[in-house]
């Protein structure tokens, strides 16, 4: 009877029971990667870019490099380029391999291609916030400054900011919709390669 006073009072002290409360208090984590070694621009449409066979092998890296930190997503959003696609493929092959079935939520975001960095800080503020670990694979150089916009430090990265298979991992203490910069320190960094 006191919860549900309390609970008509404070909206906010609903979630207590539902768990609601618990998953707003929980650090998220970002990884942001951006896609493996493609092949170069020929004829063909920049979206249509497969990788080459570096690529694929250095997916597989990444996808190992993930479960061994313990870093496996619930979320991956990802550009809807190729190359992207196939490096998600890539990783989530490993991932099923190294830590049993992986089913995450697969959403294609344009922005995760075209997109400013601004732009990705947006898809990044509008993430559900049940989704504790979300991977965002996408391309420089607006992957590289969203990721130097992010950091307090403001320059984890090196001064070429994420190469091909390059991950970043921020930790953001608060909710996905306050995520701004300086506000996700990065955590850890690899590049990926087979």
């Amino acid at each position: 009877m006191l919860r549900s006073a309390v609970e008509r009072l404070i909206p906010s002290c609903a979630g207590l029971q539902s768990g609601k409360l618990e998953t707003m208090t929980q650090p998220h984590t970002l990884v942001l990667l951006r896609h493996t070694k493609a092949e170069r621009p020929d004829r063909s449409a920049d979206i249509d870019r497969p990788l080459t066979d570096r690529g694929h092998a250095d997916a597989g890296a990444a996808g190992a490099w993930l479960a061994a930190q313990g870093y496996l997503p619930d979320l991956v959003v990802c550009s809807p380029a190729k190359r992207t696609r196939q490096t998600w493929h890539g990783i989530a092959v490993v991932l099923a391999e190294a830590a049993g079935p992986v089913s995450p939520v697969v959403r294609y975001e344009r922005r995760a291609y075209d997109g400013s960095p601004r732009a990705l800080l947006d898809v990044v503020r509008a993430l559900p916030e049940e989704s504790r670990t979300v991977l965002l694979i996408g391309h420089n150089p607006a992957l590289s400054q969203l990721s130097a916009l992010l950091d307090p430090a403001g320059a984890g990265l090196d001064s070429d900011g994420l190469r091909t298979g390059g991950l970043a991992v921020h930790q953001v203490t608060g909710l996905w919709a306050g995520c701004g910069p300086r506000l996700a320190p990065l955590a850890a960094s690899h590049t990926a390669r087979s």
